[in-house]
């Protein structure tokens, strides 16, 4: 279990919030929480199942988590 406060034990999780940061929520101002909320929501989404990765033999997390049950 992750220790509190190292990133290194946790490189995924923290790079992928550094990535939600960078392309959503540093772009956009939220009036209410609801909208912060619905909009990490959909970032979320976007990023399992539509978002491309070079690293994933470019699919999305969603379709090579499918890919590799199959095989």
């Amino acid at each position: 279990m992750s220790r509190v406060g190292r990133c290194i034990d946790n490189r995924p999780m923290e790079a992928f919030w550094d990535t939600l940061k960078s392309k959503m929520y540093y772009l956009r101002k939220f009036s209410t929480f609801e909208d912060l909320e619905q909009a990490i929501d959909g970032y979320i989404k976007f990023y399992n199942t539509k978002r491309l990765q070079k690293k994933l033999k470019g699919m999305a997390p969603i379709d090579y988590r499918r890919h590799t049950l199959v095989a």
